[in-house]
């Protein structure tokens, strides 16, 4: 049985200028806009461990969030 890919994301808020293209491109809904406003007045997005419905999901480390950001606000690591 092969093993699942498991990584997390960094998202650096005060680089987001909320395009929200990280969102649209996770396949897994583990992105989502934030409450709080950065320095520059946008909200940025956050990294969550659940997806929109609450179904408790893990990162794959796809790098599809990373390489759609214009801004470079997004690292992604594997572990």
């Amino acid at each position: 049985m092969a093993k699942k890919k498991k990584g997390r994301i960094t998202i650096d808020k005060e680089l987001c200028k909320a395009c929200y293209l990280c969102i649209e491109a996770c396949p897994n809904d583990l992105i989502e806009v934030s409450d709080k406003l950065n320095q520059k007045g946008y909200y940025p997005t956050l990294f969550t461990e659940t997806d929109s419905r609450g179904n408790d999901r893990k990162c794959t480390a796809c790098t599809l969030c990373a390489i759609v950001c214009p801004d470079v606000a997004i690292e992604v690591y594997r572990d």
